[in-house]
């Protein structure tokens, strides 16, 4: 199946030597149209230029047989004397012998023309005297220079006699001012039949040129660049069906001898070189997967090492009536630094501890099962709770170079009273409901937490349960659980859940809680190993 998709790719791509004769012959084409364009365009000037110079030398043979004076007089008289006549035979021969289709003078005025002398032989020969109150076309473009006396630009059109060049010689009086033109019409017909057969012959030599030059530059291109190309596209696809169906070395550019000294070179190169790496890569990569599944193995028998140290069989203490007690750590990794205990004292006192160590990972494992065993077997003695945690701090100070640290709330509680003491080295708050009320969190000054100084004076303070009160005490993976949008669970949320359900058991309070947090996370990865440890007191037992 993979083959047949392999084979109905090749048939689908295009080749690299079609590309490059495409881009070859469009590069080609295109050099060829800017220069039959600037050829042809340049061939133009010239022959406009030609007649121009033409046309103006006739106009100033003809202005030279005719009175620039006395133009104003045959306009306002329209009187042809002698002189007048005697121009007019010379311009109408200088118009049959002269190679010029019409030669006329005329005077402009701002708004319209005169017509002074028109040597057209036919009958539209136009009389003197006549005017037009309007021009049309470039004329009329050039009407106020031309009222001027200025010199104009000649002017080519075919609107009305098919191909022509128009010519205007300004006359001037003898006091300088304008008189009139000469104008000289010139058959431009072959002039255009000339261009076209330049442009088309122009355009038959570059596409011959065009053949020609892309044939023998995708001649050397193919034996240059598509040949080398195709065998390292070649050795490339062998590289990753070997390389996907059995993941070992390989040695396959190293087979290739392609000797190149321009891209061509530096690609194969560069895919020897990348082909050496991927070799390394792929020792580095089974050496660090064994190693990482060694470490995850080690990893999973801490993971259960820690957890078997944590009390975790519930009712802990199946024959005491006097008290329920229920407890839970998810870490965020694979071990964490959060810790809870709860043990018997003697038969009439339980201590409860909650603690987070500093850190994560298993740096804060390690010291997490030092901080729990030593507050354990301190407290077991009978020390209260600011003794216990004063020599717990003194002994994690020494030798403590990683520099952690751990908050704890350690708690006494006398069973047959509920009278205890409590002392809060930088924990949590902790939160407790009274028989008749609702939880609230419990709120006093705290000590420094554990191993952060070597002397610390360690707070404790008196507190006293009643028939029917519950306890709860938690890390602070609990109020700082984050969403994705950045917001933390908080305190205030964290109540509202203990108080969703007052009459529910320490484990159903657990799972009430967890299940707020679970649905304020929602995707949000958690950051921060979730501890929680509820106590409720029901009394002495009578």
């Amino acid at each position: 199946m993979k083959q047949n998709e392999k084979k109905a790719k090749k048939k689908k791509m295009f080749p690299l030597s079609r590309k490059l004769a495409l881009m070859v012959a469009a590069i080609t084409l295109s050099l060829s149209a800017v220069m039959i364009v600037l050829s042809y365009e340049h061939y133009k000037t010239e022959m406009y230029a030609h007649y121009e110079e033409f046309a103006m030398n006739v106009g100033a043979v003809a202005a030279s047989q005719l009175d620039p004076d006395r133009i104003q007089y045959y306009l306002d008289t329209g009187e042809k004397d002698e002189a007048y006549e005697t121009a007019y035979k010379t311009l109408c021969d200088i118009r049959e012998n002269g190679g010029v289709m019409y030669l006329y003078v005329v005077k402009p005025e701002r708004y319209e023309v005169w017509y002074v002398l028109d040597t057209d032989p036919t009958e539209n020969a136009i009389p003197l005297g006549y005017h037009e109150p309007y021009y049309q076309g470039a004329f009329a473009e050039n009407a106020e220079r031309l009222a001027r006396g200025e010199r104009i630009e000649p002017l080519v059109s075919n609107e009305q006699f098919g191909w022509l060049m128009s010519v205007y010689y300004p006359m001037k009086t003898s006091s300088g001012a304008p008189a009139g033109y000469v104008g000289v019409d010139i058959q431009m017909t072959d002039v255009m039949n000339d261009l076209g057969r330049f442009a088309r012959q122009m355009i038959l030599l570059m596409a011959a040129l065009t053949v020609a030059f892309s044939l023998v530059f995708i001649r050397i291109t193919t034996a240059t660049m598509a040949k080398p190309i195709n065998r390292l596209s070649a050795a490339a696809e062998k590289l990753v069906e070997e390389q996907s169906s059995e993941g070992t070395e390989t040695s396959i550019f190293n087979q290739l001898t392609i000797r190149s000294n321009d891209e061509v070179g530096a690609l194969y190169g560069s895919l020897s070189q990348m082909e050496h790496d991927m070799n390394a890569y792929i020792r580095n990569l089974v050496s660090v997967t064994a190693e990482k599944e060694r470490i995850g193995a080690e990893l999973n028998v801490a993971t259960q090492i820690q957890a078997d140290m944590l009390p975790r069989i519930f009712p802990a203490f199946p024959d005491r009536r006097e008290f329920d007690i229920y407890a839970s750590m998810t870490p965020a990794k694979e071990v964490g630094g959060d810790f809870y205990d709860f043990f018997l004292v003697d038969d009439d006192h339980i201590g409860l501890v909650m603690a987070d160590v500093s850190g994560k990972g298993v740096p804060a494992a390690l010291f997490m099962v030092i901080a729990k065993t030593l507050i354990k077997n301190r407290a077991m003695m009978g020390e209260s709770p600011a003794e216990v945690l004063r020599h717990v701090n003194e002994q994690l100070w020494e030798g403590n170079e990683a520099e952690l640290f751990v908050t704890v709330w350690l708690a006494v509680i006398e069973i047959s009273t509920g009278k205890g003491l409590a002392a809060n080295a930088g924990h949590e708050h902790p939160a407790l409901r009274r028989a008749d009320g609702s939880y609230e969190l419990v709120v006093y000054r705290h000590s420094p937490a554990v191993a952060t100084l070597d002397t610390i004076r360690f707070r404790e303070h008196a507190f006293e349960l009643y028939p029917g009160d519950t306890l709860f005490v938690y890390t602070d993976g609990v109020t700082e659980a984050t969403n994705a949008r950045n917001e933390l669970f908080g305190t205030d949320r964290m109540l509202a859940a203990l108080n969703s359900d007052l009459d529910a058991s320490p484990q159903q309070l657990l799972t009430n809680v967890r299940a707020r947090i679970d649905s304020f996370v929602d995707t949000a990865p958690q950051f921060d190993d979730i501890t929680m440890l509820a106590f409720h007191y029901s009394g002495p037992e009578k």
